[in-house]
Parts: structure tokens; sequence; C-alpha cells
């Protein structure tokens, strides 16, 4: 089971984050093998960081609440709160396999937010150029894989306004956009 989790900063724990990112490397990469993406999210500023996404490949819901809630630094109180969610890999590849490489361009993390009918599964309907410029997609679902919650892109763009337009706006009750990179140890 595929899962998305997104651990947001706590205001005022950039000390603290700076302080426990080997525990948190080495906390990872008893994972390496269930990574399907990973990375830090950041402030307007490209340098603040704000948040870690961590899509992995996961037995069960018991497993993702354990990788999510036993992390290092979310039990040092880095993090305010986890978004933590069932998740399907429509692109079924690794944030490794993108074609795009790691470092050319600027990344976003794109999360839309809504309930009932689901909105944005069907990848055919992005123009092709589009599709090429995605890292990982996939609908956000209930725990028990049933219900559309939302979903979740990480993509390369020209600028925040961009990105946002992978997903249609009057589909989700609200779209996050947050500047993100490739994760992992430097």
């Amino acid at each position: 089971m595929e899962f998305f989790c997104y651990h947001r900063d706590r205001p005022g724990s950039l000390s603290l984050r700076d302080e426990l990112v080997e525990r948190h490397w080495a906390y990872m990469d008893r994972y390496a093998e269930e990574m399907i993406a990973r990375g830090p999210t950041f402030a307007g500023d490209g340098e603040t960081p704000t948040g870690s996404v961590h899509i992995v490949d996961l037995p069960d819901s018991a497993a993702a609440r354990a990788f999510a809630f036993d992390e290092p630094t979310y039990q040092a109180g880095v993090y305010r709160d986890v978004l933590l969610r069932r998740w399907r890999n429509l692109l079924g590849r690794t944030m490794w396999d993108f074609p795009g490489g790691a470092s050319e361009g600027e990344r976003y993390l794109v999360l839309g937010l809504g309930a009932g009918r689901p909105a944005d599964a069907d990848l055919t309907a992005l123009p092709s150029r589009r599709r090429d410029e995605l890292i990982a997609y996939g609908p956000l679902l209930s725990d028990d894989g049933a219900a559309w919650l939302g979903t979740a892109a990480l993509l390369r763009a020209p600028d925040p306004d961009t990105a946002r337009t992978v997903l249609t706006p009057d589909r989700y009750a609200d779209i996050e956009v947050h500047a993100w990179t490739f994760g992992g140890r430097r």
C-alpha cells in the first residue's frame, strides 16, 4: 500500500530540525527500498524549510502510522502536524526515475484537498507536456482506500502559479502549493 506523508514544521523549530538532520536521514535510510519520493518543502525564500514529504510503499496503515509518528524529528517536536493518507502511484515510478533529473528547474508540491467525486484522476486529460513535468502524482485516499480526499503531485514548473494549474481549481476545497526539492542525503 502506498502512503503520502507530509510533516509540517512547527514555527521556530529550524534549529532543532538542523540539529536532528542526521537522525532524520538515518531513520529514512531504513525505508530506502519503500521510498517512492521524498524531500523538504520551503517558504517563499526558497531556503527556509516548512515541511517534509515522504511517499512510501508500506504493508498497511499501522506501518504507515509507525513510519510517520516514530520519525525522530516528529518525536522531538519539529513538526506541528502530519498529513498521512493512502495514496495511489498513478505514474508507477519513483522520483529517481523522473526523466527530468533531480536538479533541472523549479519543483513544487501541489496538494488539492477535497471530498466527493474524484478529480484529476485521468492523467490522459493532461497535455503531454504537463505529464512530462510530473515527478509523482496520485489521489489522496481514506484509510480503507475507498474515498477520494484529494490529489498530491510533485512536479517541475516555472513558478507556483503554473504548478497550481496541474489541478482543476473548482474541484477542490483548497489547493496548496509549496516549493519542494528532491530529498535525501546531500
